[in-house]
């Protein structure tokens, strides 16, 4: 997986978003003191929260791969170590890397191809957690900037006060998921139950973020791509 910043943009095109998104008005808070912040974990990831602080948050669906390439992986990640511990041996370099590969590149990449059961592309569920993500805007939080994907979906957003990350997250995804599923005839865990959360710092945190959301479409070869704002 790549170490660049994928937040990183021009200064001049991070601007624009970032009016475009709140209409030129900046966050009313970032980060707060470091006493307000506190850092939870609910699953594999540590989530740092605060009262009304400013959000970029991406959740996925819960069955991104197609089940026959996730057996795959699954079964190649398995038998390395176990080829070895046979054989008496430890994993050999070129084994130790395949199976870095396989743990992260390798998957991000069919996320990003959408090679997956990829829900979001139906209009009528990909409305739906549209709908979701704006029914509180304004009320619990205020949105600067969303895209729902084929597969995931991302938001800036800042809460309000009284409104936590985690309660705001709840309402998205378990409203949206339990209509998306009548939707498809289904009644399988439809999002993941991890998130990734940033916590962002200041002005220029802020515009990359919004900047990252408003190109996500054109980065995966989505052209006119309605399930964003603000609008490319």
């Amino acid at each position: 997986m790549s170490k660049r910043d994928p937040f990183r943009t021009g200064p001049k095109a991070a601007e624009n978003a970032a009016e475009k998104s709140s209409a030129g008005v900046s966050p009313a808070g970032f980060v707060p003191r470091q006493d307000n912040i506190s850092i939870r974990n609910r699953g594999h990831l540590p989530h740092w929260e605060a009262a009304t602080a400013t959000y970029f948050v991406t959740f996925r669906l819960a069955d991104p791969l197609p089940q026959a390439v996730l057996r795959k992986i699954l079964f190649t990640r398995e038998d390395i170590p176990a080829t070895a511990a046979q054989m008496g041996r430890p994993i050999s370099e070129p084994e130790r890397k395949r199976l870095m590969k396989l743990h992260t590149r390798r998957i991000e990449e069919y996320l990003d191809a959408g090679a997956s059961g990829c829900f979001l592309w139906n209009d009528t569920v990909a409305k739906v957690v549209a709908d979701s993500l704006r029914k509180f805007d304004g009320m619990r939080y205020q949105l600067f900037a969303w895209c729902v994907m084929p597969n995931h979906v991302h938001v800036v957003f800042q809460t309000i006060l009284g409104n936590t990350l985690p309660g705001i997250l709840h309402t998205w995804k378990s409203f949206s998921a339990k209509q998306a599923n009548q939707i498809l005839h289904r009644s399988a865990e439809f999002w993941q139950r991890e998130y990734y959360d940033h916590l962002l710092r200041n002005e220029s945190e802020f515009r990359r973020a919004v900047q990252y959301v408003v190109d996500n479409p054109k980065r995966a070869g989505l052209k006119e791509w309605p399930w964003i704002r603000p609008q490319q």
